[in-house]
Parts: structure tokens; C-alpha cells; sequence
């Protein structure tokens, strides 16, 4: 499986069956995203929450590329209004097949309201996913969130390996929090996410391994646009 960061909180999966999921679509206006990176193929899309910089491109890629969008029920009827087709609404605790992977949605502590035409809407809850996979490998994505207790019910249920957890501060956990996570998770790797797109999201992925250092979490910090092996 090859994962590509596309900078914040945005991630493009292709999977050996070529099927391509878009976690959390931010393209446009994203000042993190790879000069010179092209989305030809997009077979999947999933959402996390409403928020701008989770969701700004989802409407104009699903136009494009027609791919089964995958998000919380309220914020699936908002792009149905838009003129998304192929939503997959779910809420947490719930899972579905979408091509080779099996998304089950998880709890996230953050907001969920949508900017629609200069107004907040309501766009359900934020949440996270734990991907699974035919070879039985499991990922778990969190979206935007603080730490919480159930992150161990989590790993008890799933055992994902690998993690993309956010760590910038002031919109979601920083490292002190995301290290409390890791230590919940109990993954193997840690992918951070959310930081350094903006000033104020000062949570740095070195941080976070001083602070998990001997947990037997590895923190595997990616470069925007170049493409990495799980």
C-alpha cells in the first residue's frame, strides 16, 4: 500500500488492487500541498468532519472522478445537496466496504460545523476511521481530535498498526496529548498530521517522539508529496 501526504490533514492510499482513497480532501488554498502533485484517479473519498480544510475539495473531486464519498450522515446529506452522488452515510460505531477496504467509524472529540454560503451549518460530529484490509492489516485514521480514554477501545477492538494522529495544537491535540494517544493506541507507527500548515499549529513531530521515546511506538514523520511503502 502506498501512502502519499498531500499536507495537513490530507492523504492519498493507493491500495495493490489500485483502488485510491482521498481521506479528507484539501487541495485548493492548502498552503501545504505538494507543488506539482496531480490526483488522477480518486475511487474513494472520506470525510472526517465539515470543517473548510477537511472538506474544501470533496464536492469538485466527486464531480470529477464520481468516487463513493464516505462520511458521517449529516454531513453526507449537506454534499448530496450539492450535487455529490454515490454518498456512503454511516455514524459511529458502524462499518461498510468501500472497494477493498472496510471503513468503521470511530469517535473524535472536535466540532463539526459546515461554512455553506457564509453561515455555519450543522454537520453532525466529527469522527475518525479504522481501515481494515484484505491482507488483515488495520489503520486508524483520527481526523481532528484530542486524546480520549476510548482511544484504547480502539486498539482493543481493531489493533490498528499504524496511526495518523494530529498534533499541532490549538485546533486539535498538540504532542503532549498525541503521546497519551500513542500510549492508548499501542501502534507500531505513528504518522503525525495537522501541523505546520498555519503559524499557530506549533506541534512538531520531534516533540512527539521525545515524548514516546522507549514506548515501542515508532513516530514516522512524512514529507508532502513524496510517496511511502506500508
Amino acid at each position: 500500500m502506498q501512502i502519499t501526504w498531500l499536507g495537513h490533514g490530507t492523504f492519498e492510499f493507493h491500495l495493490p488492487s489500485g483502488q485510491v482513497i482521498l481521506m479528507d480532501p484539501w487541495t485548493d488554498g492548502n498552503p501545504a500541498y505538494p507543488k506539482g502533485h496531480r490526483i488522477d484517479r480518486v475511487d474513494t473519498i472520506a470525510v472526517t468532519h465539515g470543517h473548510y480544510d477537511h472538506i474544501h475539495d470533496a464536492v469538485p473531486l466527486a464531480a470529477k472522478f464520481k468516487p463513493e464519498v464516505v462520511g458521517i450522515f449529516e454531513t453526507c446529506s449537506w454534499l448530496d445537496g450539492k450535487g455529490v452522488k454515490n454518498t456512503r452515510a454511516m455514524n459511529k460505531g458502524g462499518s461498510q466496504k468501500a472497494g477493498d477496504a472496510t471503513f468503521t467509524m470511530t469517535h473524535a472529540v472536535h466540532s463539526c460545523g459546515i461554512l455553506d454560503d457564509g453561515k455555519i451549518v450543522y454537520g453532525g460530529e466529527a469522527a475518525g476511521y479504522v481501515l481494515r484490509f484484505a491482507d488483515g492489516r488495520s489503520m486508524y485514521f483520527a481526523g481532528d481530535t484530542n486524546v480520549f480514554t476510548d482511544m484504547q477501545l480502539i486498539e482493543q477492538l481493531y489493533h490498528p498498526e499504524l496511526a495518523f494522529l494530529p498534533i499541532g495544537d490549538l485546533y486539535t491535540m498538540s504532542p503532549h496529548e498525541a503521546a497519551l494517544a500513542c500510549r492508548l493506541l499501542k501502534c507500531a507507527k505513528v504518522i503525525p498530521m495537522h501541523f505546520g500548515t498555519f503559524p499557530p499549529l506549533t506541534g512538531r513531530p520531534e516533540q512527539l517522539s521525545k515524548l514516546v521515546a522507549g514506548s515501542g511506538t515508532t513516530i514516522w514523520e512524512l514529507e508532502p508529496g513524496k510517496t511511502v511503502e506500508w
